[in-house]
């Protein structure tokens, strides 16, 4: 029997994915638990109408991104930070505080979102790599002063 899969399903298939199955283990286990539904005309028309939909918004989502990208790529950050011997600074410039100074410029970018190849503990400046999305990211460059 085919079914339409409504969630995943482990060792079957991801959602959205039509498979091949025995007709017990789809009408006793993946149906009455709402994990598929049975191919039909009108589920193949479903399906197809939700992934399109899905498919329109993750473009909104990239296109709005892209305006986010294009305001922030070519900015400085600048932290003010104590520094002890040799210019080490008193512990580092974390993603937290990137993200907390992103806040301040009004964008609601998470810390998770940020990615450092190095430390920042020491002055100079740094690119830091910002991932909104996984077709959208840019580079910003923090710099650490007196």
């Amino acid at each position: 029997m085919k079914v339409i899969l409504l969630k995943d399903v482990k060792k079957q298939g991801k959602k959205d994915q039509i498979i091949e199955v025995s007709d017990g283990y789809a009408k006793n286990y993946l149906i009455k638990n709402n994990l598929a539904v049975p191919v039909t005309k009108r589920s193949k028309e479903v399906l197809d109408f939700a992934i399109e939909k899905r498919e329109l918004e993750e473009e909104k989502l990239v296109n709005s991104l892209n305006e986010i990208k294009k305001k922030l790529e070519n900015k400085e950050m600048v932290f003010k930070v104590k520094t002890g011997k040799d210019d080490k600074v008193f512990g580092v410039v974390s993603t937290k505080q990137i993200s907390d100074e992103f806040k301040k410029w009004g964008y609601d970018i998470d810390k998770k979102m940020i990615k450092t190849d190095e430390a920042l503990a020491s002055l100079g400046t740094y690119e830091v790599q910002v991932v909104l999305h996984k077709k959208v990211s840019f580079k910003i460059k923090v710099v650490l002063r007196k």
